[in-house]
């Protein structure tokens, strides 16, 4: 399944704006205003509670806007949040939407502004490109540095009765608008800056390496998700030159608003990437790890890493490479070196976060393995994307040797 990009392809989907630095939440009513006057905040119980909220709130109310709050959406966004919305909003009184908080704040945002104006459950939208029409524009404003959510025009939802994580991606879930500002991460708890900016890094390598597909006009049209592309790995290169410096200094001084910026940037820079290129392996096998351990997402995909990468270095010697190189970390001229230095390097990162680098320290059981890999092969949007062909057996020799530590060389 090696790949080039043979046409040179360069795909991006974008916000219409976006407003990044320190201080630039104080543009959110006007933004707000440019598109309507009742706005729907969306945000969590914790960042509810916060000072920085109420403020935020306020000068919504002060500029003459409607303001609505439903702050009850919970981590991995249960559909539960969804139905519950539609029971105490019916769409008639918002005229956009805002998703202020991590990742599952602005996911929800995004299905939230379907739902109220469309009518129907989040269940008839699992898939690809299957929302019919746009909803309310969204504008969506990062409290962490990871998700990339901000940018991108995917969400996901947690459905228990189904047991495991659907997507809902179409280009109608872009957000109109991002707000990113630093400020807004210095009170990020040290386990969720840690989560996110595992998950921002995972984004950048997944989307680097991504398989190109080199698809044709009516290809683009009918997939988000066209693979690697020129525009893509421009966000790419430009993530991991920030992250590669700035997640070791947040993890060591949350207070640096510096490095804070530098990884919010880092962050928007993966949504911008995989908006396109997509995800891949490691996001694939995390899922049900996830729904089997209760472990945060950016947590499971940053322990998968070093191993996805292994598995894929055979296909992606050359991206690797550069990796390495983007990560000051390669030195000479011998490719496959660098590339090993580019892992090596991935891994100081994410041990620097606390990261653990096996699947033992997640809960993962042997007796889990070949479940994870049953449920990771249905995960066929994001395996199409992974440069290098996983199969079952593939799929539960990552996981063999991602539960016994085994960082060593010997190709899969």
């Amino acid at each position: 399944m090696t790949s080039t990009n043979e046409i040179g392809l360069g795909v991006l989907r974008q916000p219409a704006i976006v407003y990044f630095g320190p201080g630039q939440r104080a543009l959110l009513p006007h933004l707000v205003r440019s598109v309507g006057r009742r706005v729907l905040v969306c945000t969590d119980e914790r960042m509810a509670g916060t000072e920085v909220f109420g403020e935020i709130t306020a000068a919504l109310a002060a500029d003459g806007l409607d303001v609505s709050v439903y702050a009850r959406v919970e981590p991995d966004l249960p559909r539960e949040n969804l139905t519950d919305l539609t029971t105490r909003f019916d769409g008639t009184g918002q005229d956009v939407v805002v998703g202020l908080g991590g990742g599952s704040c602005m996911d929800f945002a995004k299905v939230a502004a379907l739902v109220l104006t469309r009518g129907g459950d989040v269940r008839d939208l699992y898939g690809e490109n299957l929302v019919d029409g746009p909803g309310l524009p969204v504008i969506c404003v990062p409290t962490t540095g990871g998700t990339g959510a901000e940018a991108t025009c995917i969400a996901v939802v947690f459905d228990a009765d189904k047991g495991m994580k659907l997507g809902v991606a179409s280009a109608y879930l872009e957000p109109y608008a991002a707000v990113i500002d630093p400020e807004l991460t210095l009170t990020c708890p040290p386990g969720l800056t840690a989560h996110t900016g595992a998950d921002a890094l995972s984004h950048l390598v997944e989307s680097f390496t991504a398989r190109a597909k080199n698809p044709d006009a009516a290809a683009i049209r009918k997939h988000l998700y066209v693979g690697k592309n020129l525009l893509a790995d421009l966000y790419a290169r430009n993530g991991l030159t920030l992250l590669g410096s700035a997640l070791e200094k947040v993890a060591v001084s949350p207070e640096d608003l510096a490095a804070r910026a530098d990884t919010m940037l880092g962050a928007f820079c993966a949504g911008m990437a995989i908006g396109t290129a997509g995800t891949a392996g490691a996001h694939a096998i995390q899922s049900p790890i996830g729904g089997l351990t209760h472990t945060p997402h950016g947590l499971g995909v940053g322990a998968l890493l070093p191993y996805v990468m292994r598995y894929n270095l055979p296909a992606r010697q050359a991206e690797m490479a550069e990796i390495g190189r983007l990560l000051g970390a390669a030195a000479g001229d011998d490719q496959l070196a660098q590339a090993r230095a580019g892992i090596l390097r991935v891994e100081e990162i994410l041990t620097a976060l606390g990261v653990p680098l096996n699947l033992r320290d997640l809960g993962l059981e042997p007796g889990m393995f070949a479940f994870v890999a049953d449920q990771a092969m249905l995960a066929t949007r994001l395996l199409a994307n992974n440069p290098r062909e996983l199969t079952h057996d593939a799929v539960g020799e990552i996981l063999r040797r991602g539960y016994a530590g085994d960082r060593g060389w010997t190709e899969f």
